[in-house]
């Protein structure tokens, strides 16, 4: 690995060990392995490469397991027949991503008030639309490009609404697949 992606990998380290608000950039340049000027080198800022370090590490993860849960539920089936199914594999991703979903929301307080972390977010939250899209027409080939689109969307927006719910209230119930799926059906009219 280059000095970049030890940082990466040393800032991911250092917050799970340390805590975000606690972590320092000495912290990540020794977990890293690297010198403190390679931060400043490569991001900026210590904020800008955590919240780098936190959104591709951790988002990745989250996103492939949506990816799973998208593909487990769709097989042979339509997206209609396959959204309480995909629903609560979402549910579940939030269960077993809960450290990582922490540690996003902890950052992104950060980031409403960065400017220049905005505009890495909303490039990375642009990433994450199109892959949903994608997979959503891979297992669903019915789908045109914008429906894939729209309904990738709306499944990430209501996906970071549960995981903030699960961060703020651990033991309320949460939103289920069947209970998702007679929303939506509410909302079209039926």
């Amino acid at each position: 690995m280059g000095n970049r992606e030890d940082l990466l990998e040393g800032a991911r380290q250092a917050v799970l060990e340390r805590g975000l608000a606690k972590v320092t950039a000495r912290d990540i340049a020794k977990a890293a392995g690297v010198s403190l000027a390679a931060i400043g080198y490569h991001f900026g800022s210590k904020d800008q490469l955590v919240t780098e370090a936190i959104t591709m590490g951790f988002g990745t993860r989250i996103g492939d397991d949506m990816d799973a849960a998208i593909k487990a539920a769709g097989e042979g089936r339509t997206l209609w027949e396959s959204l309480a199914g995909t629903w609560n594999g979402f549910v579940d991703v939030v269960e077993r991503n809960r450290d990582g979903l922490m540690l996003s929301t902890e950052n992104g307080i950060q980031i409403a008030r960065d400017p220049e972390q905005q505009v890495f977010m909303a490039q990375a939250s642009a990433v994450a639309n199109r892959d949903l899209a994608e997979i959503l027409r891979t297992v669903h080939p019915e789908l045109t490009e914008d429906q894939a689109a729209a309904v990738g969307q709306l499944l990430f927006l209501v996906f970071q609404g549960l995981a903030v719910q699960k961060m703020i209230a651990p033991t309320a119930e949460l939103l289920d697949g069947d209970s998702f799926v007679t929303a939506i059906d509410a909302l079209r009219g039926n």
